[in-house]
């Protein structure tokens, strides 16, 4: 696995377990010209461990991620992902009350209304993104809210495989236990 010279993941699913992100490029770092914050970027794929592990518990394994992260940057502000659930598990509450059962802090919630500012940062973030650093959305078939060079909703998949402002295609990461 390498950069283009966009500095993006050629676009594919690159699949690895989190030991192998741990020593992949992602966290060891490019020949950039940039200090790669190796240590940090670690610290993000720890953080990363304990909600997959939660996830995996309630039988969740499909477990992308994405964002600056998966990109020839050398300090991303967090980890971006989505996983993959049955819509009634969520509608219901029971996916978040089985993942808040596992998480000592409680942060599974995608309300709105548990979003707060965080100092120097304009996008007031989920519970989740405080405690760990790591924002992971469900997924079901529903528009993710981004939209694609022609101002269509777009869900998950789709928009984790483009940029957000020049809509090139990219690479993205599937954790595998």
């Amino acid at each position: 696995m390498k950069f283009n010279e966009e500095g993006l993941l050629p676009p594919k699913d690159y699949e690895l377990t989190l030991s192998e992100l741990r020593v992949s490029i992602l966290v060891k770092g490019s020949q950039n010209e940039n200090p790669w914050d190796m240590k940090w970027r670690l610290f993000l794929v720890n953080q990363l461990e304990i909600m997959a592990e939660q996830l995996w518990a309630v039988g969740i394994n499909q477990i992308y991620i994405d964002g600056s992260f998966v990109e020839d940057k050398a300090h991303p502000n967090d980890i971006d992902g989505y996983f993959e659930c049955e819509l009634m598990d969520l509608a219901s509450g029971e996916l978040e009350r089985k993942l808040n059962a596992l998480d000592p802090y409680k942060v599974w919630t995608w309300d709105s209304s548990s979003r707060k500012p965080y100092r120097g940062f304009t996008k007031k973030q989920l519970p989740m993104w405080h405690r760990y650093r790591v924002e992971l959305y469900p997924h079901f078939g529903q528009p993710s809210g981004i939209r694609d060079e022609h101002g269509n909703q777009q869900q998950f998949p789709a928009a984790f495989r483009k940029t957000r402002d020049s809509y090139l295609p990219k690479g993205i990461v599937k954790i595998i236990q």
